[in-house]
């Protein structure tokens, strides 16, 4: 009897332990399927297809927007140059009043410390300022799930500002930049993300300022960490100028702090041999429940 107890309890332990290898196994296979369902997936909203998004050059919402998403972003950087150093940080908001359409008030600022305060004579050091105030809309024309693709069309309009130390003697605005976009995302199975956001920037001053054209080209590659929206990955940040590219490398990584709560860090990695040196990115993302 007792023989027969010890092998009922061995058979049933073996049969458990299977049992939960087996699970575990699935679990861990299709984790990311299941995250990913989630997110595209919820009955009654539109198709959405779950992209990583850049942390420098990010995007006017998600693609592919639902009615009532809303995320607020602060970021802060430092930015290393020979003569002197620069701070930037932005204050944003987003949010979709439609689906597919996303839309996006944002404040940068700059600001310079002085390293060497003159050379050859003059001073070359710039003046800190809010840099304008930032309009943008974007809205996704195609969201495919079969082919886990989203493309968009957009544009942001900023009113430019002057210095803060010119706000009593010269006028506030000092022109308009002006930049539409198309942006194209293609994730490749569950973990592996592409994007490139591209189009032309012209900065047209009022009288006696310059008007500035230029051609951006800003491309990323992520790895989104299996069932999380943690990920790590590269983003290209290029600039076509006076007949020359001008590349930045940005190695960056997002984490989860709470399920509405994200942090992004990204280390700016300049190619050519310029002013601008290594660099540092912080932005902080807070991405409320979506209200109905």
């Amino acid at each position: 009897m007792s023989l027969q107890f010890s092998l009922r309890i061995i058979l049933f332990s073996t049969i458990t332990t299977c049992s939960f290898s087996a699970f575990s196994q699935i679990t861990k296979q299709e984790r990311d399927s299941i995250y990913i369902s989630e997110i595209e997936d919820q009955d009654g909203l539109p198709a959405k297809v779950l992209h990583a998004e850049p942390l420098y050059i990010d995007l006017i919402r998600d693609l592919g927007a639902r009615k009532g998403e809303r995320e607020w972003n602060v970021g802060f950087g430092i930015k290393d140059n020979n003569n002197y150093e620069e701070y930037e940080s932005l204050i944003e908001y987003e949010w979709a009043p439609i689906d597919r359409l996303g839309l996006e008030v944002e404040l940068p600022f700059l600001f310079f410390y002085d390293r060497r305060s003159t050379a050859n004579g003059e001073n070359v050091l710039p003046q800190s300022r809010l840099e304008g105030l930032q309009l943008a809309a974007q809205y996704t024309f195609l969201v495919s799930p079969k082919h886990n693709l989203s493309l968009a069309g957009g544009y942001l309009h900023s009113f430019t500002m002057n210095s803060f130390r010119n706000y009593d003697t010269s006028r506030l605005f000092t022109g308009n930049l002006i930049s539409p976009f198309f942006v194209a995302a293609k994730r490749f199975g569950t973990n592996f993300h592409s994007l490139i956001y591209t189009g032309p920037v012209w900065e047209r001053g009022f009288s006696g300022f310059e008007n500035e054209f230029f051609y951006q080209i800003n491309t990323s590659f992520h790895y989104m960490i299996t069932g999380t929206r943690n990920f790590i990955g590269l983003e290209i940040n290029q600039i076509a100028v006076h007949g020359e590219l001008e590349t930045t490398l940005r190695p960056q990584m997002r984490l989860g702090i709470t399920d509405h709560l994200m942090i992004g860090i990204v280390t700016g990695i300049p190619i050519e041999t310029n002013n601008d040196r290594f660099s540092t990115f912080f932005r902080l993302i807070y991405e409320p429940k979506a209200k109905p």
